[in-house]
């Protein structure tokens, strides 16, 4: 029910993905006549596989957590998330506030056994044509060595899982790649990360190593993550600004543009966020995905695949698996 576009947008996305997946039951949670309305009349074989659970609230996008937990119980946000813990629904998907969203997710479902604080992982286009896993990106602005560890582990288990790659390689966000540059925290973190045998730690990356494509998995905390990502979305759209305004400039340049038109559209479908949309909420009981706010059917179709893979490769479970093994290889040593 929140978002920029509500169910307007959110049912379509999900009737869209239905289609293409047969197995697939969806659950909407909100205003049962808003929805049934957008619905509107659906074949009997789509009827089949979606319900809807009436709410009497919704998170608005400038709730604080703290209110979205004790004043809105009956959010579509919270019954969701409850549908979730309950066994009921395999993952929750939400367009809706993001704090309100992790709070929320948090207090519900709980972290798993040797995480200390969830964090959210989202994946970016890169330079040889796949993508980079960066966390965090925005859930915890100042973590501790163990909890970029803990990242470290998360965010490998995902990128095995979603990318099927068997040993993602894991670099550490810095102001350089030299083990003398950074400060303490990020210095104990790659103690701590490259000890563990399990983990493919290549070493400190820089910003502009994310778009390389020389590594898998980029780890920092949230107040360095958020930046990065906020930074990549303007720089994304000053280009999309400045390739636009010079292809219109006269009769010339818009001949150019239309001659250009396979190209720019090849580009296009390479770097479209909508089609990265989806970051998890990783080191939860559970699975929930964060859609932008503003996606469109497009854009949240690809939120709710990001889900379904998760569901799938059993995400937490592998993580909860893996993260146990390498504590008990740490106690070992030490």
């Amino acid at each position: 029910m929140s978002g920029d576009h509500g169910p307007h947008i959110i049912v379509p996305a999900a009737l869209k993905v239905l289609s293409e997946n047969e197995d697939l039951q969806v659950i909407f949670v909100g205003d049962e006549a808003v929805l049934n309305q957008e619905l509107g009349h659906q074949p009997p074989k789509v009827i089949q596989r979606i319900s809807i659970t009436h709410a009497t609230q919704r998170v608005e996008m400038d709730d604080p957590p703290s209110r979205a937990l004790r004043n809105k119980r009956d959010s579509s946000m919270r019954i969701a998330i409850n549908l979730v813990k309950e066994g009921k629904a395999d993952a929750c998907v939400s367009a809706g506030n993001t704090g309100a969203l992790m709070a929320t997710a948090r207090y519900v479902l709980k972290t798993l056994p040797g995480i200390d604080r969830p964090a959210i992982i989202t994946a970016l286009p890169n330079m040889q044509g796949t993508s980079t896993h960066v966390l965090d990106l925005g859930a915890n602005i100042d973590s501790t060595p163990e909890q970029l560890f803990q990242f470290a582990v998360m965010g490998s288990v995902l990128t095995q899982a979603v990318d099927n790659l068997p040993n993602p390689r894991i670099g550490l966000l810095n102001i350089g790649q030299e083990e003398i540059k950074g400060n303490e925290r990020v210095k104990e973190a790659a103690k701590l990360i490259s000890s563990s045998s399990n983990i493919n730690y290549i070493g400190f990356v820089e910003g502009d190593d994310i778009y390389k494509g020389i590594v898998d998995v980029v780890v920092c905390d949230g107040f360095v993550g958020n930046v990065a990502l906020k930074t990549t979305e303007g720089v994304a759209k000053m280009i999309s600004h400045y390739v636009k305004q010079s292809f219109t400039k006269n009769w010339l340049t818009r001949l150019a543009a239309i001659v250009s038109l396979p190209i720019l559209n090849n580009l296009r479908q390479k770097i479209d966020p909508r089609r990265y949309n989806g970051a998890s909420l990783l080191g939860l009981r559970g699975i929930v995905i964060k859609s932008h706010g503003s996606a469109d059917i497009l854009s949240f179709s690809h939120a709710i695949k990001e889900a379904l893979i998760e569901v799938q490769k059993n995400v937490p479970s592998q993580i909860k698996q893996q993260l146990g093994i390498l504590l008990s290889e740490r106690r070992r040593i030490e």
